[in-house]
């Protein structure tokens, strides 16, 4: 029963998942019981990692999506749900997730892009973005985050917690689980 120490961790993912899909939003209380479950979890025997090591992982994953955050290209929910994975599986861990989760959720868009038929307008739009963001100095903050919130409201972005909760089971399918690539 090497998973049931995540259980909680994977359950509020599919959570999260699922109203991201429906509502692409993701909840404060559910970003907020991942957290607090993280460390609450890492405080007693049997916990998944130590204390400091959940706090660690937690700055690991704000250090990781503050950027996106501040340029628009992620939410507040984004960011404050990879700090929840980060409290159960600590700092080298979230590195690894979040990697994975950016190569997964690049698929998605380029299935979802070239299936609309829109994979043109997808590669034009992230050069877009790519110049403002190579140019932020010269362009301004403000500029860089406009360009971020047009392009992003022209179709409903990606929902986040999709390609998390897929790359966190395949971390911990592999890592806990003992799964063989």
């Amino acid at each position: 029963m090497p998973f049931l120490p995540y259980a909680p961790l994977l359950a509020l993912l599919v959570w999260a998942a699922i109203v991201d899909v429906r509502h692409r939003l993701i909840r404060n209380w559910l970003t907020a019981s991942l957290v607090i479950g993280g460390l609450m979890q890492s405080c007693f025997a049997g916990g998944t990692i130590s204390p400091w090591q959940s706090l660690l992982g937690i700055l690991t994953a704000f250090a990781l999506l503050i950027l996106p955050f501040a340029l628009g290209a992620v939410g507040g929910g984004d960011l404050k749900l990879m700090a929840g994975i980060a409290a159960w599986v600590g700092p080298v861990p979230v590195i690894a997730i979040f990697l994975a989760e950016k190569v997964i959720g690049l698929g998605i868009v380029l299935v979802q892009a070239s299936a609309a038929g829109r994979l043109r307008e997808l590669f034009r739009n992230s050069a877009v973005l790519a110049v403002n963001i190579a140019h932020v100095n010269s362009l301004g903050v403000e500029h860089t985050q406009e360009t971020g919130r047009q392009f992003r409201s022209i179709d409903r972005p990606l929902p986040y917690a999709v390609p998390t909760l897929v790359a966190t089971a395949m971390y911990l399918l592999y890592t806990v689980g003992g799964l063989k690539l």
